[in-house]
């Protein structure tokens, strides 16, 4: 299995929305290397959802339920989804800030790419921000 990270502005697309949808396909990425960390998501892979902009924290886990496929929403093939459900929404919100302050995570891409808006993470990366929101 594979952590990864996902970033959403809550005013396009939240948590709570997400939720409510209970399973959405994860489109919109234009860049190449979120593009490509997409297609290496799994089936059973878990995401950390993170609220950009507004907010600033990892608010949620989603779990990958499809491998990648074309994006629906445009004709270009360059472009891939994956499927997503949502997994469980964290006890507390782990913010940015917080995440920065963390030395163990100082490498991670959302501090070191911050526009990027679909990444890896080690397991130990996401484990420490699990433990985080406790």
């Amino acid at each position: 299995m594979k952590y990864w990270l996902v970033k959403s502005e809550p005013f396009k697309y939240s948590w709570q929305q997400f939720n409510a949808d209970g399973r959405t396909f994860w489109d919109g990425v234009r860049n190449y290397q979120a593009r490509n960390n997409l297609k290496e998501m799994q089936e059973g892979d878990l995401v950390l959802f993170y609220h950009s902009n507004e907010g600033k924290c990892v608010v949620g886990i989603a779990k990958v339920v499809k491998s990648f496929y074309q994006d629906p929403t445009t004709e270009d093939t360059n472009w891939v989804v994956v499927d997503l459900v949502p997994f469980k929404t964290l006890n507390k919100p782990v913010t940015l800030a917080q995440i920065k302050a963390e030395e163990s995570l100082q490498d991670i891409s959302l501090i070191k790419q911050g526009r990027l808006s679909v990444m890896p993470l080690r397991g130990s990366d996401f484990d420490k921000i699990l433990e985080m929101a406790e």
